[in-house]
């Protein structure tokens, strides 16, 4: 064993000059090699910058540096996709109102997919002109497919929207979409990451192109925009994005659930099924998007709107309004309750939440998104939460329909204390054991009045 050892290790050096004498004999190294080494690419004008956009058939583009202070939880997701960037790069591609607009969602949804297909093919474009310049580039997904590996976490590299404004090309509006000063609402966003470092800061956007006329809060069918500037986020997630998430896995798990054909259709809607099915082989349907369609905003688009508003209420936002449609709730949120007051005749279909965390420190990051107000009024306590394994403290501050979270600190007296594994209480949460059995077991923990923690769960319905 000593011998071959001395042997081995005799004839390692001799096989990795071998490996050596044969790379550098390689007929593409030498060529390598042999080439003049190429010149560090110079800074970019934003001149220059708007004509590779323009020549790639973008409609508006703008940069912003990585170290933007507005973009600081962009760029480490920005890093880690590309080590090389030093600037984000922001397009914006413009789409048809008329079809966006039309009652017939499936043309407004045609509308944002050849839309959605061109931006990345615009983006693709422009990196590859930028690195034919020196430069590295890439361009992520306009919008899918995405990191799903990480959903329902952040499945996103960067967000087309804070990178937008960020750069000036528009402000977010009530219906927290940007609007471009010319384009309005009926824009798409892409982002471009590249090395190329722009010689001039982005030009000042110095007025907002919202108008708050709060159409888009009239349009919602699931009331996911308040007029106070509030958003409920999981009410828009939940129905617009319905196809896009986990709608899918809504009907995986009632096809598990069926005990027959029979039940199954009672369970699933026949127009509900077959929207599945084309959302699947031809391209997931918005089953609203009338914030958009709606909004007057833009240059290009607020005339008619100035001159004759009741046309545009009676043309545009009335037949959208006034459409007989499935809406998609939670049961006990605030847009199921939207729903029956505002709109009692498009029918109210009731789902489970898009938004179920797999882990403990994900609980509390949705909490904000999942958040009802309406459960919440009338009433304050503060909760405290101790989940061990997972290293997971929190306090949750509930004030009248005002919502806090800590994530890391137990602060304040609390009203409720909960103990407990950070995997069980996940489990506790999406009902999958039995609360009554961990307290029993000691496995879960709860100081305080109980009562307070069934109004906790009513503003988080599941």
């Amino acid at each position: 064993m000593i011998i071959m050892q001395k042997s081995a290790s005799t004839n390692a050096p001799r096989a990795a000059a071998r490996r050596s004498a044969a790379f550098d004999a390689h007929p593409a190294v030498v060529a390598a090699r042999t080439r003049p080494p190429s010149p560090l690419p110079a800074p970019m004008s934003l001149a220059e910058l708007r004509a590779i956009a323009r020549e790639a058939g973008a409609d508006d583009v703008a940069a912003v540096p990585l170290d933007h202070p507005d973009l600081a939880e962009e760029t480490p997701h920005a890093l880690a996709a590309m080590p090389a960037a030093r600037t984000f790069i922001a397009l914006v591609l413009s789409t048809h109102p008329d079809n966006i607009r039309s009652p017939k969602r499936s043309v407004a949804n045609l509308e944002f997919h050849r839309t959605g297909h061109e931006l990345d093919e615009v983006a693709r474009r422009i990196a590859l002109a930028l690195v034919a310049r020196g430069h590295a580039a890439m361009n992520p997904a306009m919008a899918f497919p995405m990191e799903m590996s990480s959903f329902p976490g952040r499945t996103w590299i960067v967000s087309h929207k804070r990178v937008a404004v960020a750069a000036q090309l528009g402000r977010m509006g009530l219906h927290r979409n940007v609007i471009h000063p010319r384009f309005g609402s009926f824009v798409l966003l892409g982002t471009i990451l590249t090395s190329v470092e722009i010689a001039e800061p982005p030009e000042p956007l110095t007025y907002d192109p919202c108008l708050d006329c709060k159409l888009c809060v009239a349009a919602c069918p699931v009331g996911a925009i308040e007029p106070d500037g509030a958003f409920r986020f999981s009410a828009c997630y939940d129905h617009n994005y319905r196809e896009f998430m986990s709608g899918f896995t809504d009907l995986l798990e009632e096809v598990a659930a069926s005990g027959s054909k029979s039940d199954f259709r009672d369970r699933v809607p026949l127009h509900e099924a077959v929207s599945m099915w084309q959302s699947l082989s031809y391209g997931p349907s918005y089953k609203a998007a009338y914030c958009i369609a709606v909004c007057p905003a833009g240059s290009d688009v607020i005339g008619p709107f100035v001159a004759r508003r009741a046309d545009h209420l009676a043309n545009v936002v009335r037949p959208l309004t006034d459409r007989v449609e499935t809406v998609y709730a939670v049961a006990g949120s605030d847009a199921e309750a939207h729903v029956k007051k505002r709109f009692p005749h498009k029918r109210l279909r009731v789902v489970s939440s898009s938004l179920r965390p797999t882990h403990a420190r994900a609980f509390f990051g949705a909490l904000p998104l999942t958040f009802q107000r309406g459960p919440a009024r009338g009433w304050k306590a503060t909760f405290h939460f101790v989940l061990t394994e997972q290293a997971v403290e929190a306090t949750v501050r509930i004030d009248d329909g005002a919502l806090e979270v800590e994530v890391g600190v137990l602060t304040g007296d609390a009203d409720v204390t909960v103990r407990t594994d950070g995997a069980l209480w996940i489990d506790l949460v999406e009902k999958r054991r039995s609360a009554v059995l961990a307290v029993l077991l000691r496995r879960l923990s709860i100081e305080g009045d109980r009562a307070l923690l069934d109004r906790f769960a009513s503003c988080f319905p599941r």
